[in-house]
Protein backbone atom coordinates (compact mmCIF):
# COMPACT_ATOMS: atom_id res chain seq x y z
CA UNK A 1 0.00 0.00 0.00
CA UNK A 2 1.27 3.56 -0.86
CA UNK A 3 0.40 6.53 1.30
CA UNK A 4 0.16 9.59 -0.33
CA UNK A 5 -0.68 13.12 -0.13
CA UNK A 6 -2.48 15.53 -2.00
CA UNK A 7 -2.19 19.41 -2.93
CA UNK A 8 -5.22 20.82 -4.10
CA UNK A 9 -8.92 20.11 -2.91
CA UNK A 10 -10.96 20.23 -6.16
CA UNK A 11 -12.85 17.94 -7.93
CA UNK A 12 -10.03 16.54 -10.04
CA UNK A 13 -8.63 15.65 -6.78
CA UNK A 14 -11.96 13.85 -5.28
CA UNK A 15 -11.65 11.87 -8.56
CA UNK A 16 -8.40 10.71 -8.17
CA UNK A 17 -8.49 9.78 -4.47
CA UNK A 18 -11.43 7.60 -5.43
CA UNK A 19 -10.07 6.34 -8.32
CA UNK A 20 -6.70 5.33 -6.47
CA UNK A 21 -8.50 3.97 -3.61
CA UNK A 22 -10.77 1.60 -6.10
CA UNK A 23 -7.01 -0.11 -6.43
CA UNK A 24 -6.51 -0.90 -3.35
CA UNK A 25 -2.65 0.34 -4.09
CA UNK A 26 -3.00 3.70 -2.97
CA UNK A 27 -3.87 5.10 0.23
CA UNK A 28 -4.78 8.92 1.26
CA UNK A 29 -2.71 9.60 4.78
CA UNK A 30 -2.64 13.46 4.38
CA UNK A 31 -4.45 16.43 2.89
CA UNK A 32 -2.74 20.37 2.21
CA UNK A 33 -4.51 22.93 1.55
CA UNK A 34 -3.91 27.16 2.37
CA UNK A 35 -6.41 27.03 5.80
CA UNK A 36 -6.63 24.27 8.55
CA UNK A 37 -10.24 24.59 7.99
CA UNK A 38 -10.44 23.20 4.40
CA UNK A 39 -8.10 21.31 5.07
CA UNK A 40 -10.06 19.43 7.89
CA UNK A 41 -13.08 19.60 5.87
CA UNK A 42 -11.52 17.65 2.87
CA UNK A 43 -10.12 15.17 4.70
CA UNK A 44 -12.82 13.90 6.75
CA UNK A 45 -14.42 12.89 3.46
CA UNK A 46 -12.25 10.10 3.24
CA UNK A 47 -11.64 9.38 7.03
CA UNK A 48 -12.76 5.75 7.99
CA UNK A 49 -12.73 3.34 10.42
CA UNK A 50 -9.83 2.12 8.93
CA UNK A 51 -7.86 5.60 7.69
CA UNK A 52 -8.95 8.10 10.51
CA UNK A 53 -5.29 9.32 11.09
CA UNK A 54 -5.62 11.67 7.28
CA UNK A 55 -3.06 14.19 8.21
CA UNK A 56 -3.78 17.96 7.72
CA UNK A 57 -1.24 20.62 6.28
CA UNK A 58 -1.39 24.58 5.77
CA UNK A 59 2.34 24.14 4.62
CA UNK A 60 3.90 22.05 2.17
CA UNK A 61 7.16 21.65 3.80
CA UNK A 62 5.25 20.10 6.54
CA UNK A 63 3.74 17.83 4.79
CA UNK A 64 7.14 17.07 2.58
CA UNK A 65 8.28 16.50 5.75
CA UNK A 66 5.98 13.49 6.72
CA UNK A 67 7.45 9.80 6.61
CA UNK A 68 4.80 8.70 6.33
CA UNK A 69 4.14 9.32 2.64
CA UNK A 70 5.47 8.26 -0.35
CA UNK A 71 3.89 10.41 -3.23
CA UNK A 72 2.01 13.49 -3.63
CA UNK A 73 -0.68 13.75 -6.28
CA UNK A 74 -0.70 18.02 -7.19
CA UNK A 75 -3.34 19.63 -8.63
CA UNK A 76 -3.01 23.26 -7.27
CA UNK A 77 -3.70 25.95 -9.86
CA UNK A 78 -1.87 25.32 -13.25
CA UNK A 79 1.34 28.38 -12.20
CA UNK A 80 1.57 26.83 -9.27
CA UNK A 81 2.37 23.14 -10.39
CA UNK A 82 6.48 23.93 -10.54
CA UNK A 83 6.88 25.52 -7.10
CA UNK A 84 5.20 22.82 -5.84
CA UNK A 85 6.39 19.99 -7.68
CA UNK A 86 9.57 21.53 -6.80
CA UNK A 87 8.98 21.01 -3.19
CA UNK A 88 8.19 17.88 -3.32
CA UNK A 89 11.18 16.40 -5.05
CA UNK A 90 13.44 18.03 -3.14
CA UNK A 91 12.03 16.44 -0.37
CA UNK A 92 12.48 13.24 -2.22
CA UNK A 93 8.76 12.04 -2.41
CA UNK A 94 6.96 10.95 -5.46
CA UNK A 95 5.43 13.00 -7.79
CA UNK A 96 2.13 12.56 -9.13
CA UNK A 97 1.46 16.61 -11.13
CA UNK A 98 -1.43 16.88 -13.32
CA UNK A 99 -1.56 18.06 -16.34
CA UNK A 100 -0.86 20.95 -17.36
CA UNK A 101 2.40 20.20 -15.81
CA UNK A 102 4.34 22.83 -15.58
CA UNK A 103 3.99 26.39 -17.63
CA UNK A 104 7.18 26.42 -19.45
CA UNK A 105 9.50 23.38 -20.79
CA UNK A 106 12.56 24.90 -18.70
CA UNK A 107 10.45 24.01 -15.61
CA UNK A 108 9.77 20.57 -16.63
CA UNK A 109 13.45 20.60 -17.53
CA UNK A 110 14.31 21.53 -13.97
CA UNK A 111 11.94 18.83 -12.47
CA UNK A 112 12.95 15.85 -14.62
CA UNK A 113 16.75 16.36 -13.41
CA UNK A 114 15.62 17.01 -9.81
CA UNK A 115 13.11 13.93 -9.82
CA UNK A 116 16.51 11.93 -11.21
CA UNK A 117 18.97 13.31 -9.05
CA UNK A 118 16.80 11.94 -5.71
CA UNK A 119 15.93 9.38 -6.85
CA UNK A 120 12.13 9.39 -7.60
CA UNK A 121 9.24 9.77 -10.19
CA UNK A 122 7.82 12.90 -11.47
CA UNK A 123 4.62 11.51 -13.34
CA UNK A 124 2.02 13.69 -15.48
CA UNK A 125 -1.31 12.36 -15.10
CA UNK A 126 -2.69 12.19 -18.72
CA UNK A 127 -4.63 9.74 -17.46
CA UNK A 128 -6.50 9.12 -20.83
CA UNK A 129 -3.34 7.08 -21.72
CA UNK A 130 -3.44 4.80 -19.64
CA UNK A 131 -7.32 3.67 -20.15
CA UNK A 132 -8.00 0.32 -21.66
CA UNK A 133 -9.67 1.09 -25.05
CA UNK A 134 -6.85 3.89 -26.06
CA UNK A 135 -4.57 0.57 -25.14
CA UNK A 136 -6.56 -1.14 -27.63
CA UNK A 137 -6.37 1.60 -29.92
CA UNK A 138 -2.48 1.55 -29.72
CA UNK A 139 -2.37 -2.22 -30.53
CA UNK A 140 -5.01 -1.47 -33.72
CA UNK A 141 -2.82 0.83 -34.92
CA UNK A 142 0.36 -0.59 -34.16
CA UNK A 143 0.01 -4.36 -33.94
CA UNK A 144 2.24 -6.94 -32.55
CA UNK A 145 3.07 -10.19 -33.73
CA UNK A 146 3.75 -11.36 -30.06
CA UNK A 147 0.63 -9.33 -28.71
CA UNK A 148 -2.30 -12.35 -28.67
CA UNK A 149 -4.81 -10.39 -28.57
CA UNK A 150 -3.63 -8.15 -31.61
CA UNK A 151 -5.13 -11.52 -33.73
CA UNK A 152 -8.78 -10.65 -32.99
CA UNK A 153 -8.82 -7.16 -34.03
CA UNK A 154 -9.15 -5.92 -37.48
CA UNK A 155 -6.29 -5.22 -40.28
CA UNK A 156 -6.79 -1.04 -40.42
CA UNK A 157 -3.46 -0.14 -42.16
CA UNK A 158 -1.18 2.68 -42.12
CA UNK A 159 -2.64 6.26 -41.10
CA UNK A 160 -3.95 8.51 -43.79
CA UNK A 161 -4.96 11.55 -40.93
CA UNK A 162 -7.55 12.20 -38.07
CA UNK A 163 -9.39 14.11 -36.83
CA UNK A 164 -10.36 14.80 -32.94
CA UNK A 165 -12.67 16.67 -31.28
CA UNK A 166 -12.83 17.79 -27.16
CA UNK A 167 -14.65 20.77 -26.95
CA UNK A 168 -16.90 21.19 -23.93
CA UNK A 169 -18.82 24.66 -22.92
CA UNK A 170 -17.29 25.91 -19.41
CA UNK A 171 -19.38 27.07 -16.60
CA UNK A 172 -16.57 29.55 -15.77
CA UNK A 173 -16.53 31.03 -19.18
CA UNK A 174 -20.42 32.60 -18.00
CA UNK A 175 -17.96 34.51 -15.75
CA UNK A 176 -15.35 35.43 -18.35
CA UNK A 177 -18.46 37.09 -19.87
CA UNK A 178 -19.67 38.76 -16.96
CA UNK A 179 -16.37 40.02 -16.92
CA UNK A 180 -14.30 37.95 -14.34
CA UNK A 181 -11.00 36.20 -14.90
CA UNK A 182 -11.36 32.56 -13.62
CA UNK A 183 -7.98 30.85 -12.66
CA UNK A 184 -8.46 28.63 -15.67
CA UNK A 185 -9.53 31.51 -18.04
CA UNK A 186 -6.61 33.67 -16.44
CA UNK A 187 -2.39 34.58 -17.84
CA UNK A 188 -1.47 34.95 -14.11
CA UNK A 189 -2.46 31.47 -13.49
CA UNK A 190 -1.73 29.64 -17.14
CA UNK A 191 -5.08 28.94 -18.14
CA UNK A 192 -6.88 28.59 -21.30
CA UNK A 193 -8.29 25.78 -23.11
CA UNK A 194 -4.81 24.87 -25.22
CA UNK A 195 -3.33 23.66 -21.65
CA UNK A 196 -6.49 22.45 -19.88
CA UNK A 197 -8.43 20.56 -22.85
CA UNK A 198 -6.47 20.63 -25.96
CA UNK A 199 -3.57 18.82 -24.46
CA UNK A 200 -6.22 15.39 -24.34
CA UNK A 201 -5.89 15.36 -27.69
CA UNK A 202 -2.82 16.58 -28.59
CA UNK A 203 -1.10 13.82 -26.05
CA UNK A 204 -3.40 11.27 -27.35
CA UNK A 205 -2.07 12.24 -30.86
CA UNK A 206 1.82 11.78 -29.84
CA UNK A 207 1.13 9.14 -27.73
CA UNK A 208 0.16 7.24 -31.02
CA UNK A 209 2.89 8.58 -33.51
CA UNK A 210 4.89 10.68 -31.82
CA UNK A 211 6.68 14.09 -32.09
CA UNK A 212 4.83 15.62 -34.74
CA UNK A 213 6.97 17.61 -37.81
CA UNK A 214 4.75 20.95 -37.79
CA UNK A 215 1.59 22.07 -35.99
CA UNK A 216 -0.36 25.22 -36.15
CA UNK A 217 -3.13 26.77 -33.89
CA UNK A 218 -6.12 28.80 -35.02
CA UNK A 219 -7.21 30.57 -32.28
CA UNK A 220 -9.93 32.11 -30.09
CA UNK A 221 -8.41 34.79 -27.69
CA UNK A 222 -10.98 35.67 -25.00
CA UNK A 223 -11.31 38.71 -23.43
CA UNK A 224 -9.01 37.95 -20.69
CA UNK A 225 -5.72 37.10 -23.14
CA UNK A 226 -6.27 33.20 -23.03
CA UNK A 227 -7.56 31.03 -25.98
CA UNK A 228 -10.88 29.93 -25.32
CA UNK A 229 -10.66 27.53 -28.10
CA UNK A 230 -10.03 26.90 -31.82
CA UNK A 231 -8.60 24.31 -34.49
CA UNK A 232 -4.70 22.72 -34.16
CA UNK A 233 -3.47 20.96 -36.91
CA UNK A 234 -0.27 18.24 -36.08
CA UNK A 235 1.73 16.82 -39.68
CA UNK A 236 3.09 13.56 -38.46
CA UNK A 237 6.02 11.57 -40.43
CA UNK A 238 5.73 7.65 -40.70
CA UNK A 239 6.63 4.82 -42.39
CA UNK A 240 4.81 1.74 -45.10
CA UNK A 241 5.14 -1.56 -44.38
CA UNK A 242 7.93 -1.47 -47.46
CA UNK A 243 9.70 1.63 -46.09
CA UNK A 244 8.65 4.51 -47.53
CA UNK A 245 8.29 7.44 -45.49
CA UNK A 246 5.01 10.15 -45.76
CA UNK A 247 3.43 12.41 -43.78
CA UNK A 248 -0.19 12.75 -42.88
CA UNK A 249 -2.13 15.83 -40.24
CA UNK A 250 -4.30 15.50 -37.38
CA UNK A 251 -6.83 18.09 -36.78
CA UNK A 252 -8.01 18.83 -33.17
CA UNK A 253 -10.52 20.20 -32.69
CA UNK A 254 -10.89 22.18 -28.76
CA UNK A 255 -12.42 24.35 -26.54
CA UNK A 256 -13.97 25.50 -23.24
CA UNK A 257 -16.05 28.14 -24.73
CA UNK A 258 -18.07 26.26 -27.24
CA UNK A 259 -19.26 22.29 -27.60
CA UNK A 260 -18.87 20.06 -30.11
CA UNK A 261 -21.09 16.62 -29.92
CA UNK A 262 -18.66 15.20 -33.16
CA UNK A 263 -16.86 12.35 -32.55
CA UNK A 264 -13.14 11.36 -33.30
CA UNK A 265 -11.84 9.54 -36.26
CA UNK A 266 -9.12 8.14 -37.46
CA UNK A 267 -8.71 7.48 -40.87
CA UNK A 268 -6.74 4.55 -42.00
CA UNK A 269 -5.48 2.34 -45.67
CA UNK A 270 -8.33 0.26 -45.24
CA UNK A 271 -11.17 1.81 -43.54
CA UNK A 272 -12.33 4.63 -40.19
CA UNK A 273 -11.83 4.17 -37.06
CA UNK A 274 -14.40 6.01 -34.89
CA UNK A 275 -14.28 6.82 -31.46
CA UNK A 276 -16.50 8.51 -28.76
CA UNK A 277 -13.81 10.99 -27.41
CA UNK A 278 -10.96 10.97 -26.87
CA UNK A 279 -10.99 10.31 -22.92
CA UNK A 280 -13.44 8.37 -21.81
CA UNK A 281 -13.52 5.99 -24.34
CA UNK A 282 -15.99 3.36 -24.32
CA UNK A 283 -17.02 2.90 -28.46
CA UNK A 284 -14.05 2.28 -30.62
CA UNK A 285 -15.77 0.63 -34.14
CA UNK A 286 -14.05 -0.04 -37.26
CA UNK A 287 -15.03 0.48 -41.25
CA UNK A 288 -13.81 -1.75 -43.15
CA UNK A 289 -13.56 0.01 -46.94
CA UNK A 290 -13.57 -3.85 -47.83
CA UNK A 291 -16.64 -5.18 -46.75
CA UNK A 292 -18.24 -1.79 -46.05
CA UNK A 293 -19.19 -3.10 -42.53
CA UNK A 294 -18.90 -1.73 -39.76
CA UNK A 295 -16.91 -3.21 -35.91
CA UNK A 296 -17.62 -2.61 -32.26
CA UNK A 297 -14.21 -3.82 -30.51
CA UNK A 298 -13.63 -1.72 -27.30
CA UNK A 299 -14.30 -3.22 -24.32
CA UNK A 300 -15.34 -2.36 -21.01
CA UNK A 301 -13.79 0.75 -19.54
CA UNK A 302 -13.11 1.25 -15.85
CA UNK A 303 -16.00 2.29 -12.81
CA UNK A 304 -13.58 4.79 -12.35
CA UNK A 305 -11.92 7.12 -15.04
CA UNK A 306 -8.48 7.39 -12.90
CA UNK A 307 -8.29 3.69 -12.02
CA UNK A 308 -5.97 2.54 -14.72
CA UNK A 309 -4.02 5.52 -14.83
CA UNK A 310 -3.73 5.29 -10.59
CA UNK A 311 -2.68 1.29 -10.79
CA UNK A 312 -0.05 1.86 -13.58
CA UNK A 313 1.27 4.41 -11.56
CA UNK A 314 1.50 2.52 -8.57
CA UNK A 315 2.94 -0.23 -10.73
CA UNK A 316 5.83 2.39 -12.16
CA UNK A 317 6.66 3.40 -8.44
CA UNK A 318 6.75 -0.54 -6.53
CA UNK A 319 8.51 -2.27 -9.59
CA UNK A 320 10.96 0.90 -10.28
CA UNK A 321 9.81 1.14 -13.86
CA UNK A 322 12.29 3.56 -15.06
CA UNK A 323 11.59 2.36 -18.55
CA UNK A 324 7.73 2.97 -18.60
CA UNK A 325 8.61 6.56 -16.88
CA UNK A 326 11.04 7.50 -19.24
CA UNK A 327 8.25 7.07 -21.97
CA UNK A 328 5.97 8.92 -20.44
CA UNK A 329 8.17 11.70 -20.05
CA UNK A 330 8.88 11.96 -23.70
CA UNK A 331 5.23 12.18 -24.53
CA UNK A 332 4.99 14.94 -21.66
CA UNK A 333 8.10 16.58 -22.88
CA UNK A 334 6.84 16.94 -26.46
CA UNK A 335 2.99 17.97 -25.57
CA UNK A 336 4.44 21.09 -23.39
CA UNK A 337 6.74 21.93 -26.19
CA UNK A 338 3.87 21.73 -28.94
CA UNK A 339 1.76 24.05 -26.58
CA UNK A 340 4.36 26.58 -26.23
CA UNK A 341 4.81 26.69 -29.74
CA UNK A 342 1.22 26.94 -30.12
CA UNK A 343 0.62 29.72 -27.10
CA UNK A 344 3.64 31.59 -29.12
CA UNK A 345 2.36 31.68 -32.20
CA UNK A 346 -0.89 33.36 -30.70
CA UNK A 347 0.81 35.73 -28.60
CA UNK A 348 -0.27 33.88 -25.45
CA UNK A 349 2.41 34.78 -22.61
CA UNK A 350 1.44 33.45 -19.12
CA UNK A 351 2.48 35.74 -16.35
CA UNK A 352 5.25 33.24 -15.34
CA UNK A 353 6.90 33.96 -18.66
CA UNK A 354 6.20 37.80 -17.95
CA UNK A 355 8.02 37.14 -14.45
CA UNK A 356 11.03 35.67 -16.24
CA UNK A 357 11.90 38.43 -18.55
CA UNK A 358 11.30 41.49 -16.20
Amino acid sequence: MLNFGIVGTNWITESFIKSAHSTSKWQLAAVYSRTEESAKSFASKYSTASSSSIKTYTAISSLCADTNITAIYIASPNSLHFTHARTVLEAGKHVILEKPATSMSSELDTLYVLAKSKNVFLLEAYRHLHETNFKLLQRLLSPSASDSNSSSLPTVGSPLGAALTYSTYSSRYDAVLAGEVPNIFSLDFSGGSLVDIGVYPISFAIALWGRPISSTYSAYICPTGVDGGGMITLTFRTTTTDGKEYTFPVQINQSKCFKSTAPSEIYTQNGTITLNATTDIDSVSFWDRRSKKTKEVAGKKAEFNLAEEAEEFARIVESGDHEAAKGLEEVSRAVLEVTEMLRKENGIVFGVEREQKS
